[in-house]
């Protein structure tokens, strides 16, 4: 009989972390392209944008979309409980904790100094809010003034 996975003791397979990478960075791709292609702020993200972001207001009451994202908060250790636990009601979301990338600002562009990994759920309630704040709107009108 097998011994129970203990995720503490698991290697890191390369090609593994190489697929996850390559899923993550196709996220981001289409996201932004919804983003240039539709206004932020009358984006729905899932079916369940309203309960997520109320969700999300409820527990954590003094996040605030515009400002920027310190990675170290979120993955200390109370960052990461408290994060684990709102997510986990959350878990009949597909990919709901599937690796991603997050903009650190609603300001910038994804890259490599504006971009943190996080899960899936934490990118809808962060990019949920920051739609729903108008924070993302500048993506759609720098695209359109673009293609002008």
């Amino acid at each position: 009989m097998a011994k129970p996975f203990d995720p503490e003791e698991a290697e890191n397979l390369e090609d593994m972390e190489k697929q996850f990478a390559v899923k993550a960075v196709e996220h981001l791709m289409t996201y932004w392209s919804i983003l240039e292609k539709v206004k932020g702020s009358t984006l729905h993200l899932t079916k369940q944008d309203d309960d997520i972001y109320d969700s999300f207001k409820e527990a954590f009451p003094d996040f605030d979309p515009a400002a920027t994202l310190v990675e170290d908060e979120m993955k200390s250790k109370e960052g990461k409980e408290k994060w684990r636990t709102w997510m986990m009601k959350w878990d009949q979301i597909e990919d709901y904790n599937f690796g991603t990338m997050i903009r650190t600002r609603a300001d910038v562009e994804y890259d490599q100094n504006t971009t943190i990994f996080g899960v899936r759920m934490q990118f809808y309630a962060i990019e949920i809010a920051r739609n729903r704040a108008g924070l993302n709107d500048w993506v759609y009108e720098k695209a359109q003034k673009a293609s002008s």
